[in-house]
């Protein structure tokens, strides 16, 4: 759901202009971006499904840190917090609920591997709709998350800019978006 979440930032960046785009993509990724060292030292794992190479899709995701509810919404408000300092209380509340989206994005594609509580204490149920088992619906949905925010960025780009040059903005962003979905089909993991 990367692009998908990308998606999002575009259609936020559409109503909150003050927020430079590049924040408010790493907000979409924030809760991927803390996994990524978890994951490098053995906190949190992907183990492929059975049969599977693992690629798009194709994993349980042990983030039960970051993916957690509990941990996803304490580094929403952290993430929030740290950027109220230069966009204010309002563009600090804007991006935390941007970050919270990735888990919002995550419960509707994720298998049940979303846990409530980090770690997984006291071995609660685990959220996922699982809608990555029917790729053609996830990657509908990305894209569509990807050309609604692209759209938007670009009606709201083209009243405060020229209009060749938001329209190159928002096609470079779709591209991107559509090239990222097929390498990760393409390329296995």
């Amino acid at each position: 759901m990367i692009v998908g979440h990308f998606g999002l930032a575009a259609t936020v960046k559409s109503r909150a202009t003050y927020l430079p785009l590049w924040i408010l993509m790493l907000a979409t990724v924030w809760l991927d971006v803390v996994f990524a060292p978890l994951f490098a030292a053995g906190i949190e794992k992907l183990e492929p499904l059975a049969g599977t190479d693992g690629g798009y899709g194709e994993n349980v995701i042990h983030a039960d840190y970051t993916h957690s509810l509990v941990g996803a919404l304490v580094l929403s408000v952290l993430f929030g917090a740290v950027c109220a300092r230069w966009w204010g209380r309002t563009g600090g509340i804007v991006l935390a609920a941007v970050v919270f989206s990735h888990w919002v994005l995550d419960l509707l594609v994720h298998r049940a591997d979303l846990p409530l509580l980090p770690g997984n204490a006291g071995d609660l149920p685990v959220l996922g709709l699982g809608l990555w088992r029917y790729p053609a619906v996830t990657v509908t949905m990305e894209v569509g998350l990807l050309v609604l925010g692209g759209f938007l960025y670009w009606r709201a780009a083209r009243r405060v800019a020229d209009g060749p040059r938001a329209t190159r903005v928002v096609a470079a962003i779709v591209a991107s978006g559509i090239v990222v979905i097929a390498l990760d089909f393409l390329v296995p993991a």
